[in-house]
């Protein structure tokens, strides 16, 4: 069993930056791939960024440039730093690691 706590969320005007993270529970975090999600109002939850146990990343193509995800082992905690962020970007955020998922943190980006 591992329990994902997400933290960081807020309102942040648009151009702004945000760092989310995600406190992960048990002992085996080292070996997993982490992940973050999003679900904006009346959309489909969708894939934002993952992070290898090598620490090999990848990014949608909507937040490639922007967004930064990163993690530390001796914490258990997996980041995501965003940057520039745009009105498109607000919806909750989760953090994902198969086959578990966080209770997300919401992310507005509105002036």
């Amino acid at each position: 069993q591992v329990q994902l706590v997400e933290s960081g969320g807020g309102l942040v005007q648009p151009g702004g930056s945000l760092r989310l993270s995600c406190a992960a529970s048990g002992s085996s975090f080292r070996l997993r791939t982490m992940g973050w999600y999003r679900q904006a109002p009346g959309k489909e939850r969708e894939w934002v960024a993952t992070i290898g146990s090598s620490g090999i990343t990848n990014y949608a193509d909507s937040v490639k440039g922007r967004f930064t995800i990163s993690r530390d082992n001796a914490k258990n905690t997996v980041y995501l730093q965003m940057n520039s962020l745009k009105p498109e970007d607000t919806a909750v955020y989760y953090c994902y690691t198969h086959p578990y998922w966080g209770q997300g943190t919401q992310v507005t980006v509105s002036s």
